[in-house]
């Protein structure tokens, strides 16, 4: 097999160019790294990752902090951020938080201090003073998705006003029985997302000068089967039943919809249904949604991250950037009908 010095004689450079141009480390012209590629190609010479690391100090790996893989909003960033890593020729170690506090504590206080990762992405992960003082203090970036960072940029998405968004869309169908499905207290982890979503659904209800009632509050875990049940018990008097449910995800909006549809209530004859993500079978169920693009959320995560390891191609400056979302009007809701 050929070695880096068949490759530099051949392209007619230096070895240490070779090495930049392989490893994406320096500034090559692209002129430059296009002859190093094809000279490598020709010669079938593929660079050792074990001679990269010790060279740059550099593994070329990721170390990518999830509270949870079984969920598809958490696997949706993570599938973004991991076909942006591969296209940036990294590799990617997943810490799963799934299993709890002590997990947590692990990963935090001995994997990621051994300093196998060039960098951490944490995703919807606050993190605590602790926790983000040991990061800091390894010196690789840290970008994090979800809220802000103290010392650490982030990408953030405004719960309060997606919430607020949802809601208005009911409110100018002319729904003033709005009813909302939020998170339980096991959900209210990080970046207090269930109570922000609660606060923009409260808010946009007395902008429009009606009352929240706490009645028509119910707490889910953001699954399907969660919503079902929580909407199952807003829809068993018909006497107070509201006209319109905002669920603060698109699970619990889907299991709404087959609650009501089980109920023999049409939606949305009976019962109009805002659900927040923009998941995968929103456009199924015809799911007016908020959506929020967790595979863009990934792969902005990953463009934050180049930028902090190879600063000479810096193209992102702001420490906290909020993350796009978008009203996406489907079939779940229309204007009230008359009882």
């Amino acid at each position: 097999m050929a070695g880096i010095q068949e490759v530099a004689e051949a392209a007619g450079v230096s070895t240490a160019t070779v090495s930049r141009a392989l490893s994406g480390n320096g500034h090559v012209s692209d002129i430059t790294k296009a002859r190093v590629t094809a000279a490598a190609a020709d010669l079938g010479y593929v660079v050792s990752s074990n001679a990269s690391s010790l060279a740059s100090g550099r593994t070329k790996n990721i170390g990518v902090v999830i509270p949870f893989l079984n969920r598809w909003f958490y696997s949706s960033v993570l599938e973004g951020a991991e076909r942006s890593l591969l296209s940036n020729g990294y590799d990617l170690t997943l810490y799963n938080l799934g299993g709890g506090g002590e997990e947590r504590r692990s990963v935090f206080e001995h994997f990621l201090l051994r300093k196998r990762v060039d960098a951490v992405v944490a995703i919807s992960l606050e993190l605590t003073p602790i926790e983000l003082a040991g990061l800091l203090a390894l010196g690789k970036p840290i970008v994090g998705v979800g809220g802000p960072l103290v010392g650490v940029r982030t990408f953030s998405i405004d719960d309060v006003a997606v919430a607020r968004l949802a809601t208005e869309h009911l409110l100018a169908l002319g729904h003033v029985s709005i009813a909302h499905i939020g998170g339980d207290q096991e959900s209210e982890r990080d970046f207090h997302l269930p109570t922000n979503r609660r606060v923009g659904y409260e808010a946009a209800l007395e902008a429009a000068g009606i009352s929240p009632d706490p009645s028509l509050f119910r707490s889910a875990d953001f699954t399907i089967p969660g919503g079902y049940a929580a909407a199952k018990q807003l829809f068993g008097n018909p006497r107070t039943r509201p006209t319109a449910v905002f669920a603060a995800s698109d699970e619990m909006a889907i299991g709404t919809i087959l609650a009501a549809r089980d109920l023999g209530l049409r939606v949305p004859a009976d019962i109009s249904v805002i659900g927040i993500d923009g998941h995968e079978l929103s456009d199924f169920f015809g799911l007016t949604t908020v959506a929020q693009f967790p595979e863009l959320q990934g792969r902005l995560a990953v463009e934050l991250l180049m930028d902090e390891l190879h600063p000479d191609r810096r193209t992102l400056g702001s420490s906290n950037t909020p993350l796009p979302f978008e009203l996406m009007v489907r079939s779940t809701t229309a204007r009230p009908s008359a009882r």
